[in-house]
């Protein structure tokens, strides 16, 4: 098992810290974990998609969470805006080459997850069943 001293060994070097409470690293990791960033990223991982295609593939979000969502992303450069002079404009959303690289690694995650349900959900079982 890999302990979190093996899997942090080296990041002393690096110039940000995400543990530390007032590293800017630290509000991107909740932008990007956060359930709606996650999904979004995800969503946009093969291609880019206008605001409702978007919001029909992230079922359950609304409207103005998609919105934040998007911008949050947007201002920290893991996604591209192209809004077209159109009437009624067209607007796109597509990974810049950084959200590419993280929607990969979120990916990675959401399929081991995904695999790994039964698992989960034997395990839920016998815990609510070892409370009551």
């Amino acid at each position: 098992m890999t302990t979190t001293q093996e899997l942090t060994a080296g990041l002393d070097d690096l110039p940000y810290n995400v543990f530390a409470r007032v590293c800017p690293s630290r509000g991107t990791l909740e932008h990007v974990t956060g359930r709606w960033g996650a999904l979004t990223l995800g969503a946009l991982y093969e291609g880019s998609l206008r605001f409702n295609e978007l919001r029909r593939r992230v079922d359950g979000v609304s409207e103005k969470m998609l919105s934040q969502t998007l911008h949050a992303l947007e201002r920290d450069g893991l996604v591209h805006r192209e809004a077209q002079p159109t009437n009624p404009p067209r607007v796109d959303y597509e990974l810049t080459p950084l959200g590419h690289g993280v929607a990969e690694r979120l990916l990675a995650l959401i399929h081991f997850v995904e695999g790994s349900m039964d698992d989960v959900l034997a395990a839920r079982e016998r815990y609510d069943a070892a409370r009551t």
